[in-house]
């Protein structure tokens, strides 16, 4: 029997993509772990320091004015409402119960795992103003870890159902821009460390990666479990 070679590509590739994104994963909280390590050994507050007063330099009213309007982007109330509408128009547009299923838990676990590593770590802020949020723990940074856990998420949706690459990848440039300019933001503002920064993106990225290769498996166990299983008892028999 001839091995049919586009079926096992359309089938097992994206197994193989789900390997590597668990690879990933695996990679992140490595790096996590080094890093929490180091700031509760504070190895890092130097580097946090240095980096702290490069940013400083440049102060001025305009950024002032700028960062105090993008860092709400990353807000808990700002978020909450996107999702919202994000559930909503998944709903209208094409009743994904699973989109919206695991939007939710993306938003919602995440919230709670933030919560946990604050709590867990219990790092003081370097200044407290409740008026951009800077009150709580700091190790990790809330703002950074919700913004890449929500915009990495809408932009794995578009990727998923886009059909002209160009419309993926501007997907793909706007959450990454708005995620990195949310961190700064926290920084500059003083609202947070750089390390609180790097590690609420860490975070991120695992509670992120976990979800979406929970939706892929679910996923590629509907339609092509069965396709793989065929293809690779046609190579044994070869």
């Amino acid at each position: 029997m001839e091995l049919n070679k586009e079926e096992l590509k359309q089938a097992g590739l994206p197994f193989l993509l789900m390997i590597a994104g668990a690879g990933m994963s695996v990679l992140f909280i490595i790096i996590f772990s080094e890093l929490a390590e180091e700031m509760l050994e504070n190895e890092i507050n130097a580097i946090d320091e240095a980096v702290i007063q490069r940013i400083n330099l440049i102060e001025n009213g305009t950024l002032d004015q700028i960062t105090i309007f993008v860092t709400e982007l990353g807000s808990v109330w700002f978020l909450s409402l996107c999702t919202l509408a994000a559930v909503i128009a998944l709903w209208v547009k094409a009743k994904d119960k699973l989109g919206i299923l695991f939007l939710l838990m993306a938003i919602g676990g995440g919230g709670a795992l933030t919560k946990l590593l604050k709590h867990l770590y219990g790092r003081g802020r370097p200044s407290i103003n409740p008026e951009i949020d800077a009150i709580g723990y700091s190790f990790p940074s809330g703002h950074s870890m919700g913004s890449l856990i929500f915009y990495g998420f809408i932009a794995y949706l578009i990727v998923r159902s886009a059909r002209k690459p160009i419309t993926k990848w501007i997907a793909i440039f706007v959450a990454g821009f708005l995620v990195v300019w949310i961190g700064f933001t926290r920084i500059y503002l003083g609202a947070h460390f750089p390390s609180d920064v790097l590690a609420g993106h860490l975070a991120g990225a695992i509670w992120l990666t976990i979800t979406i290769l929970t939706l892929e498996w679910i996923k590629w166990q509907r339609g092509n479990f069965i396709k793989v299983t065929r293809v690779f008892k046609r190579i044994i028999n070869k």
